[in-house]
């Protein structure tokens, strides 16, 4: 039997089988994980990352269940960690991905009464069109992305 040494069982009293908790900082290999995030340091090999690090490592959990948590702002925001070891590489959209994430957004970004496409999403739901014509103004021209020429070669 696994833990029983003796007719003895080896239990943690403390333990109350709930995740690790950490606070900022203080994972494992947490500092080497943030300068690896910032672009001041080698990616480390072992430790744990948040998935925020993770995508910035160009990495994922790739299935992987969570091993501890952070928590910050007096326990009212938590991440969970995952082993750095055990992630994988992040994947590539492929081109009809791609494309269809940007048929998506420009759903989102274009004005159904002007018809412009804007750098940010529109609140569509709540005003139906974009600032500039809900107050009547002209938007200006750092806003919106100028309409695309289509020149056909002959």
């Amino acid at each position: 039997m696994a833990g029983v040494e003796g007719g003895l069982v080896d239990v943690d009293p403390y333990d109350d089988g709930s995740f690790p908790t950490f606070g900022w900082l203080q994972g494992i290999n947490a500092r080497a994980v943030l300068a690896a995030v910032r672009g001041e340091g080698p990616v480390p090999k072992t430790g744990l990352a948040t998935r925020r690090h993770l995508r910035a490592l160009g990495l994922r959990p790739g299935g992987q269940k969570p091993l501890a948590a952070l928590e910050w702002r007096g326990g009212r925001r938590m991440a969970h960690f995952y082993r750095i070891e055990l992630a994988l590489p992040k994947r590539t959209p492929t081109l009809a991905q791609e494309a269809a994430l940007d048929r998506a957004m420009a759903a989102r970004q274009t004005c159904p009464k002007c018809a412009r496409r804007y750098h940010y999403c529109l609140p569509l739901r709540t005003q139906g069109c974009c600032t500039a014509c809900d107050t009547g103004t002209e938007p200006t021209p750092c806003t919106f992305v100028p309409p695309a020429r289509h020149e056909l070669a002959t």
